[in-house]
């Protein structure tokens, strides 16, 4: 096909499911490993940054659906690396005949002058049940006592995670740690109350 020949581009062909059906050479040596093999069949939202699934599941499926016939966007995605990055993605409907959606097709190009992003990625799964529920607490504006009583922990409990939270994200206090919990996509962008992407969570 003539639209998979992008140079730079990664070019996927999707089925209204959005699992990927075929894809360029570009596509397989970003995310897979230089074969079909390993991302052929595989829902094309999970190779976004989980911080990011959710709304490209939301704008994609309104695509798959015949509400819209393009979009475009940004969107971060995690290499076969593991590595985050930031690519713009185009992304219209092919319809056969005059209704019925029968793939879409996607083109990611990498955000020029873009670098790796420090984010973590689905593979590291860095926080314990209560640390994500102490930091969503303290994203919420919650000190020390509420958090204990909201968590049936005693304030010295709470106090010794959120320094576990401050040495794992490498800030120095509760707002950096908010800061860098949202920059790095462990917490949810534009959902409240605050919530950890579930895949970070041990």
């Amino acid at each position: 096909m003539c639209q998979f020949d992008q140079p730079g581009a990664s070019v996927v062909c999707l089925d209204p499911s959005l699992t990927v059906q075929q894809a360029n050479r570009e596509f397989f040596r970003q995310f897979g490993d230089d074969s079909s093999s390993s991302v052929c069949g595989r829902d094309f939202c999970d190779l976004a940054h989980p911080s990011a699934r959710q709304a490209l599941h939301r704008q994609l499926s309104l695509l798959a659906d015949g509400t819209r016939h393009r979009f475009a966007g940004h969107v971060i995605v995690v290499g076969s690396q593991g590595t985050a990055f930031t690519c713009a993605l185009s992304a219209v409907a092919v319809r056969e005949g005059t209704s019925h959606v029968a793939s879409l097709l996607v083109v990611l190009r990498p955000v020029a002058g873009g670098q790796e992003l420090d984010m973590v990625t689905s593979r590291k799964k860095i926080l314990s049940e209560i640390e994500a529920r102490i930091l969503e607490g303290i994203a919420a504006g919650l000190s020390t006592v509420p958090l204990a009583s909201r968590l049936y922990l005693s304030r010295q409990g709470v106090e010794y995670h959120v320094t576990r939270l401050l040495r794992k994200l490498r800030v120095p206090n509760r707002a950096a740690l908010v800061s860098r919990a949202y920059s790095v996509g462990v917490l949810k962008v534009g959902s409240w109350p605050p919530k950890v992407v579930d895949d970070f969570v041990k």
